[in-house]
């Protein structure tokens, strides 16, 4: 199953002056020190694992070829001298001088000696060696060694293509692995090491794991780190039991933070994390992650975090946040076409997700959606039974949020089927659903406000829509009409501010006619930075639509986009630019743009607009997210989609809505990316203007610019802001530095957040990553600039 590696340390991590005293007092620390040369040492040559090879003529399992300068032979044993390479079946052993005793199959090399294993991606140099061929066990005297590295990228973890060197004393190999006495080891460029991880016995198993005792980590020959005990998995998806490496962290406004963990790994399918953390100022937090992949069609994981919040003081008052998140997903197929899937994402406060989330952008995500469903597909057609829970919070007041709810909602639907071909050829599809839902406006605690109301628990709403399409072509002309018969039915409905339960029944026939009009085309035959062609593709686009006979809009109540159906005749008319550009045998394409406006022949939607206050119709929504109806229009605003990137590195996204009837830009989202050798700045703007009727106005900045990325050796920066031009204050604000060797590096980052009920709120962080083995700090990969 797919997992996170996980490296099992001591509990305790000590900080370097403890350790130096520790040192002091144990004297075993002293004697674990770099070897110096031996003689008779063979050249040592940094291996290129990604190579193999060839081995033709390798002799069979039990079988060994020989080739040296002279052989004597003394009874059973064979004095071999001068360049002598033996090859056996799985590896080669080399040495000035060789003995081998046929009787006990044991080679005593000596002087220069290497030993390369091809089955397990290692090679040993020594100055002597004894080696029993039949049970593969040796010992190597003043050894040396490279060992192929497992490469785990994941985001967060530097990585190596350097292989793990080692040395020691001395080492005794086994059939499946390694003991080294007296030794260490480290995967930095060699000759001078950033890192080295020193213990009296390091038992290596090839391609499965390594242990080592009371471990000193030293750093540039300085001793820094201190590990009781040592465990790293080399195997492909690693999962081990034990203790996470403890984390520290500062907060002005939780204090000092701590946290310690353990990962527990229940069987091959399930494994849990648990994170106790502590915040001197606010209390105690509970991290809880709980994966597993039952079957090979099946997979879930469930993330709990929760504070034991106490409060704080903060601008002269308290605030006070305790709570809880929960997030999961999970997916299983119970075979014959049936599948079923699920989506948690619950908080029990807005105050409590701002208070203690330590990302900008979920902080002020205002929305949680739950969902699972059990789905069957066969032919043209899907069954669905869906369950779903969403919440749209209004600000951090505890109950000042709206909460809809389907408990459960059964859909069937078909797709298009063809009932006739030829030149009138005639497709029909339908959609239906039955469901018992539920809505509650906001209700702040401890207040009645005005205009209150919420369903019955579970209140019924059925819908049916079959749909019939046509389509006539004459040349490049293509006209697709269609027409759908919308059929909704209630138990409840709204009726002079308050929920009863009368019946309310819809019924409303579409007419929706698809103009196809040609493209226009032309080619650049002319070499720019572009690319040595240019095409440039005009695409017209003209949409009708009349719907009639909802008359009770005001009276439906709202679950979800099928309730806001309004009457309308309108025409929508749009115009799409493309630019591609080829490049050898490359096409992409370069530039994207797209204008459209509708025009409103019925400019009360059938009834449905109330002037004087912000109104959402369908008809609208399908335009564009943004509200605009105040009253009543006989038009849109032109809505402008502009997408570019001319070249790699190079991207431009504009999104705006221009209302003339203002004769300004009412929603404008610019955002623009480039990267350029190791720099990259990217810049976002998000401003609202629209009437005052609708929405107050908005306008935030956002930017991000750095230099470097996660593996790149030296300094790499990275820093990202978010201002917010309305209130006139930074929002958000996040510093990262971040230095790489070639096997380690360490990063540091200050973030401050501003908003909502989280005030003038400043962390620092820091991270410590050993390249192909593990990050240790407190600054989570999903936290990192790069």
């Amino acid at each position: 199953m797919p997992c996170h590696a996980k490296i099992r340390l001591s509990p305790i991590i000590y900080p370097l002056i403890l350790l130096a005293a520790a040192q002091n007092a144990s004297p075993q620390f002293s004697r674990i020190t770099r070897l110096g040369q031996p003689q008779e040492v063979a050249p040592i040559e940094r291996p290129d694992f990604s190579i193999k090879i060839p081995r033709p003529e390798a002799p069979a399992r039990g079988d060994y070829l020989v080739i040296s300068d002279s052989q004597e032979a003394d009874g059973a044993v064979r004095h071999l001298r001068g360049n002598v390479t033996i090859e056996l079946y799985n590896a080669t052993i080399k040495a000035e001088s060789i003995d081998y005793d046929e009787d006990t199959s044991v080679f005593t090399a000596r002087g220069k000696v290497s030993y390369r294993n091809y089955l397990q991606n290692e090679i040993v140099y020594c100055d002597s060696l004894e080696y029993d061929s039949t049970t593969e066990r040796g010992t190597f005297h003043h050894v040396r060694g490279f060992l192929k590295t497992k490469i785990v990228a994941r985001p967060g973890l530097l990585t190596s293509q350097e292989p793990f060197y080692f040395e020691g004393v001395s080492a005794e190999k086994f059939a499946d692995r390694y003991v080294l006495y007296d030794g260490f080891f480290t995967d930095c460029v060699l000759p001078r090491p950033w890192w080295t991880m020193h213990s009296k016995k390091i038992d290596i198993v090839p391609d499965d794991r390594v242990i080592a005792h009371r471990v000193v980590y030293k750093l540039r020959s300085l001793p820094s780190f201190y590990f009781p005990y040592f465990h790293k998995s080399l195997k492909k998806e690693p999962r081990k039991s034990g203790f996470l490496a403890p984390n520290l962290a500062n907060s002005n406004r939780r204090g000092f933070m701590f946290a310690v963990g353990y990962y527990v790994a229940i069987n091959r399918s399930l494994d849990a994390t648990y994170i106790f953390q502590n915040f001197s100022k606010r209390g105690m937090a509970h991290h809880v992650d709980f994966r597993g992949k039952p079957t090979q069609k099946s997979d879930f994981n469930m993330i709990f975090y929760g504070v034991q919040d106490r409060g704080v003081t903060q601008n002269g008052y308290f605030a006070k946040a305790p709570g809880y998140s929960l997030l999961g997903t999970g997916r299983t197929a119970f075979g014959n076409g049936w599948t079923a899937r699920a989506s948690i994402n619950y908080i029990s406060s807005l105050a409590f997700r701002q208070q203690f989330t330590e990302t900008f952008n979920e902080a002020i995500f205002a929305q949680t959606y739950s969902s699972a469903a059990v789905q069957k597909n066969f032919g043209n057609y899907t069954f669905d039974l869906g369950f779903s829970r969403q919440e749209n919070f209004e600000d951090a007041v505890k109950g000042n949020s709206i909460i809809l709810r389907k408990m459960p909602e059964a859909t069937f639907s078909g797709r298009d089927r063809q009932l006739r071909s030829g030149a009138l050829p005639v497709w029909f599809s339908f959609e239906s659903s039955y469901g018992l839902a539920y809505r509650r406006q906001p209700k702040p605690e401890g207040t009645q406000p005005a205009g209150f109301y919420q369903t019955s628990q579970f209140s019924t709403r059925a819908t049916a829509d079959p749909s019939i399409v046509t389509r006539f072509a004459w040349g490049q002309f293509r006209l697709v009409p269609s027409f759908t018969f919308h059929n909704a039915f209630y138990t409840q409905s709204f009726t002079g501010g308050r929920v009863d339960s009368v019946n309310l029944r819809r019924t409303a026939p579409e007419v929706n006619i698809d103009f196809v009009l040609p493209t226009v085309a032309r080619i650049f035959n002319r070499k720019s930075f572009l690319g040595d062609k240019v095409k440039h593709v005009i695409e017209p686009r003209m949409n009708y639509r009349y719907v009639s006979g909802v008359n009770r809009f005001a009276q439906t109540l709202r679950f979800d986009p099928l309730d806001l159906l309004s009457g309308t005749n309108e025409l929508q008319i749009g115009i799409i630019n493309r630019l591609y550009s080829k490049r050898g045998d490359t096409v992409n394409e370069v530039l994207t743009w797209e204008v459209f406006q509708k025009r409103f022949f019925d400019p009360t939607f059938g009834g449905a607009l109330i002037p004087g206050r912000r109104n959402t119709v369908l008809a609208a929504l399908q335009l564009t997210p943004y509200s605009f109806l105040d009253g009543t229009r006989g038009y849109s605003p032109i809505v402008s989609i502009l997408r570019a990137s001319p070249r790699p590195g190079l991207s431009l996204s504009w999104q705006a809505d221009y209302d003339p009837r203002f004769h300004r830009f009412v929603n404008s989202t610019l955002t623009g990316d480039v990267r350029i050798n190791r720099y990259f700045v990217s810049v976002g703007s998000e401003q609202v203007r629209p009437s005052a009727l609708i929405a107050p106005p908005a306008n935030q900045l956002r930017t991000t610019f750095g230099y470097g990325d996660p593996n790149r050796k030296g300094v790499n920066l990275g820093f990202s802001t978010v201002y917010d031009y309305r209130q006139g204050q930074l929002n958000y604000g996040v510093g990262q530095i971040a230095y790489n060797t070639d096997c380690c590096g360490i990063s540091f980052q200050v973030r401050r957040l501003d908003f909502g009920t989280r005030q003038s709120d400043n962390t620092y962080l820091v991270s410590f990553s050993i390249a192909n083995i593990a990050t240790v700090g407190n600054l989570k990969k999903q936290e990192r600039l790069f």
